[in-house]
């Protein structure tokens, strides 16, 4: 059981639209707390979409997913989870980024997952773009490869843009790879589809071994069986979870800055996420969800159900590791 100063403010004790919001209503611990030792799972926001190359304002989803979060209760409706029972689960702030340098942004958030890391904490991260998760792979991925589920309906394995800038939201994991972070092998990329550029990023992982699974696969064959292959994909070594909102057809979700028609309904990205039972995750994020493109909040709200699926995974790795 977890300690009851990490339980999240009740809705019986303070309305939702009440107090200072927190992810999930958590206690907000910073990396220099005493009590940072105490906490199992971090959820930590990434305002930063340095790397966006067309529609900007991934850098503002950690403030509306934070807000939204507080509808967020205690219990999982299917699996009967609580994740927050379960776990030391807290909010450890943003990481501070420099909107006008990439490289020292990706330092600095690197640095920052290091500290986490080194506090034996397993992050769930609330980005920005999708350039985030190669600076926390770099923290987390520092000793040795790991394996990737990958949620998106763009494959992010471009070797760069623009005639040779190397770092934007599509080429992370062209990265991560390259960096020797991810063991390609056991990397599964769910949910691809929509027009392309060209066929440049579908080669290099077929050249790698790389496993995309594009939507009219994942359409075809259901969440089951698709999700049957994932984890023998990546198997029990350690693996990290990437969901970039856009995975989500727009009508779901329209606020995210690159969105492609005919991907899956909002059941269908909460139920991907409930196959994941069993594996050893090393860490999580939800990434891409833009503000300025739904002001309703609604993708917002969405994203964070979304996250609190993987809390629900991430706490049942963790015990089974304890």
């Amino acid at each position: 059981m977890s300690d009851p100063f990490f339980q999240p403010v009740s809705g019986f004790e303070l309305p939702r639209f009440a107090g200072v919001p927190t992810f999930m209503r958590l206690p907000h611990i910073a990396l220099d707390d005493a009590r940072l030792s105490d906490v199992d799972i971090g959820i930590i926001g990434v305002p930063w979409d340095s790397g966006t190359t067309n529609r900007p304002g991934p850098r503002h989803g950690p403030r509306q997913l934070r807000d939204a979060s507080t509808m967020i209760r205690a219990e999982h409706p299917v699996s009967g989870i609580r994740p927050f029972e379960v776990m030391n689960i807290a909010d450890l702030g943003d990481v501070g980024p420099n909107p006008a340098d990439i490289i020292d942004s990706m330092d600095r958030i690197t640095a920052f997952y290091d500290q986490v890391k080194k506090a034996g904490i397993i992050p769930m991260t609330a980005g920005g773009d999708h350039l985030t998760s190669l600076p926390v792979l770099r923290a987390l991925a520092k000793d040795a490869p790991v394996g990737m589920v990958h949620f998106d309906s763009h494959t992010d394995l471009f070797h760069s843009y623009f005639g040779g800038t190397m770092y934007t939201h599509g080429t992370p994991f062209r990265r991560a790879v390259e960096e020797g972070l991810l063991d390609p092998k056991r990397v599964v990329q769910i949910g691809i589809r929509g027009t392309q550029y060209d066929s440049e990023d579908l080669d290099f992982a077929k050249s790698v071994g790389i496993r995309v699974i594009k939507i009219e696969e994942f359409h075809d064959r259901g969440v089951i069986d698709v999700m049957s292959e994932a984890r023998d994909i990546v198997g029990q070594d350690p693996t990290y979870l990437s969901y970039d909102i856009d995975f989500v057809d727009p009508t779901f979700a329209p606020g995210t800055g690159t969105p492609e028609v005919g991907g899956p309904n909002s059941y269908q990205a909460l139920h991907v996420v409930r196959e994941l039972n069993g594996l050893n995750l090393i860490g999580a994020d939800m990434v891409e969800v833009s503000p300025p493109f739904d002001p309703s909040g609604g993708t917002a709200f969405l994203g964070v159900s979304i996250m609190f699926e993987i809390l629900c995974q991430l706490s049942a790795s963790r015990a089974r590791k304890k």
